[in-house]
């Protein structure tokens, strides 16, 4: 199946999906608040609409039949999603926050998960026009360079992404146990492009010990795995058993990492 598709077209409806939502973005609008508090603007529901649309039709090109799992439409049964081998994860603003305070630190996530791991994804940053993508077996890249950029030895200080809207405890807790001979670097960035900084090597770890949702990390997840980087589950520290499309779509605390 994953052979039948092209990591291009996926990066084209994350692009489309980015048009309509940067016509918001450039305007006054609505912010209404979901029953976890969470914002949600209409530029999530309108990335939504061209996503799924745009899905279906590669699908019925492809000769294939892919279900879609979206942060808009979560509330599929875990009885009927269980047994899916393949399936579409997908965020279409993935920092809502961030897009309501117009910072640009906002992305459209699309990641294919086949048997519980990412093996295709596409990070896309509209107000920015960065496109990160990866697919199993071909490597990751940042719009069209090969991932990573940079080595540790090319970064002068350690340099530790942090989140913009969220940083707990456990968090600065961690960041004051990292040992290295570096100066610590504290860079703070919005949505899963905190994922991809490490990625592309422009920073050498990103902790997320508090809580993240599955479309929020599917896509960029796949970019790591393919840049040679490292996603791992915290405090076991391995990779073993982190598995998407759980009844519980609620991710565990991560590590991202160059090397560890």
């Amino acid at each position: 199946m994953l052979e039948k598709i092209n990591v291009q077209d996926i990066v084209d409806i994350a692009k489309q999906a980015g048009e309509v939502i940067m016509e918001v973005y450039k305007k006054d609008f609505e912010v209404e608040f979901k029953a976890d508090e969470s914002p949600l603007t209409e530029a999530d529901k309108a990335a939504n609409t061209v996503i799924e649309k745009a899905l279906n039709e590669l699908d019925r090109k492809n000769g294939t039949q892919v279900p879609i799992l979206s942060e808009e439409g979560k509330d599929i049964p875990y009885e009927e999603r269980k047994n899916w081998e393949y399936f579409w994860l997908v965020d279409p603003v993935d920092g809502t926050k961030e897009f309501v305070k117009k910072n640009g630190e906002f992305t459209v996530n699309i990641a294919l998960i086949h048997k519980n791991i990412p093996v295709l994804g596409v990070v896309y940053a509209p107000a920015l026009d960065t496109c990160y993508w990866a697919k199993e077996g071909d490597g990751a890249f940042k719009d069209g360079q090969k991932l990573p950029l940079k080595t540790a030895d090319q970064r002068e200080t350690y340099k530790i992404v942090a989140s913009r809207s969220h940083m707990s405890d456990e968090t600065k807790e961690f960041i004051e146990s990292i040992q290295t001979d570096k100066e610590k670097e504290l860079v703070s960035i919005g949505s899963s492009l905190k994922i991809c900084l490490v990625a592309e090597g422009e920073a050498d770890i990103y902790p997320r010990l508090g809580p993240t949702m599955e479309w929020d990390t599917g896509a960029a997840h796949s970019i790591v795995l393919e840049s040679g980087g490292k996603f791992q589950k915290f405090p076991e520290m391995r990779y073993s058993k982190w598995g998407y499309n759980q009844k519980n779509l609620l991710n565990p605390f991560f590590i991202v990492s160059n090397s560890l």
